[in-house]
This record gives structure tokens, C-alpha cells and sequence, in this order.
């Protein structure tokens, strides 16, 4: 069967980082699920999670991720805000829980979406929606509109700075 040399250097070239990325955020996530470093239960998740990041890279280009210092750093910075932002929203819950009185005004709010790569796009959606308080509702060409426990805004510019502001800058640097 003739090969196109052009078409399997291309797959070839973009393959082993982006799967090793994947590989690395699946089998961190099999660990955490697990809660356990037994060597039968870290083999197994080694090895599901190679297979699984095998089947996804060479699906599609989503995972074709170059790996750089400068994205290794926007990542780890990502991870960082990620973690600061989970922490304020989870401390602004237990207010609302309990205070006396709560003192909410739920909506629906419009953000902009600054990122364009898909993976890019998920990990903001993701990172929106792990945080209390915030749901992504739905997405319309470069739109989020998040379901918002506390609207402090209906600006969708002064609402994209409060809700994506914190994660848009390490997320583009590191998926654009």
C-alpha cells in the first residue's frame, strides 16, 4: 500500500508531545480518581491512559500541542490563577451559605470569548464552570453566556474582565 511520506510526517512530527500532554492529564487523573500509587493501579492507569491518548492525537489535531518554556510557564502560571480563583469562589459560597441572609441576584450574563482554538476554548469553558457560583450556559460563535449566582454586572465587557479576565492571558499564551 503506497504511503504519502508528506501526509505521515506531518502526523509524525505533531504526534508524540500532544500525546504526551494527554498521557500526562489523563494518568493525573486517573490517579487522583483512584487515590492510590499501588503499583498495579499506576501500571494500569499508565497504560489506559497511553491508549486512550493514542486514540484522541490521532483523531485530530486538537491535541497537536507544541511544548515550549514560555507555555510550560503560562501553564504552570494558569494552574496557579486556576487554584487562586477556585479558592475566592469556594470562601464567597461559604459566605452565602452562611450568612443570615442571603443576599444573591442570579442571571444569565453574555462574556466575550477571546480564545479560537478549541482545546483553548474548553479549558476557559472548564475553568468557568469548576469555579462555584458559575455555570457556562451555552456558547454562540465568540460568546459564553454563564448562569452567574451574584451578577455584579450585565456589561459583557466589564462582565468578560470579572469572570475570563483572570484565566484569558495564561490560556491564550499557552492554546491561542
Amino acid at each position: 500500500m503506497p504511503e504519502d511520506h508528506g501526509t505521515k510526517q506531518r502526523h509524525v512530527s505533531g504526534l508524540p508531545q500532544g500525546m504526551f500532554v494527554l498521557w500526562g492529564l489523563l494518568f493525573i487523573v486517573w490517579l487522583v480518581i483512584n487515590a492510590s500509587v499501588e503499583l498495579p493501579i499506576v501500571a494500569t492507569g499508565a497504560l489506559v491512559s497511553l491508549v486512550m491518548a493514542a486514540i484522541f492525537a490521532r483523531r485530530g489535531d486538537v491535541w497537536r500541542i507544541e511544548i515550549t518554556p514560555r507555555k510550560a510557564y503560562h501553564f504552570l502560571a494558569y494552574t496557579s490563577v486556576f487554584f487562586v480563583e477556585l479558592v475566592k469562589a469556594n470562601i464567597n459560597m461559604l459566605r452565602y451559605v452562611y450568612a443570615p441572609r442571603i443576599d444573591i441576584s442570579p442571571g444569565i450574563v453574555k462574556v466575550n470569548m477571546p480564545l479560537k482554538s478549541p482545546i483553548g476554548r474548553l479549558a476557559l469553558a472548564n475553568s468557568i464552570a469548576l469555579t462555584p457560583g458559575s455555570l457556562v450556559m451555552d456558547l454562540r460563535g465568540d460568546a459564553l453566556f454563564i448562569h452567574w449566582l451574584d451578577v455584579r454586572t450585565t456589561d459583557t465587557e466589564e462582565a468578560t474582565r470579572m469572570i475570563v479576565g483572570p484565566f484569558e492571558r495564561h490560556l491564550g499564551a499557552v492554546f491561542g
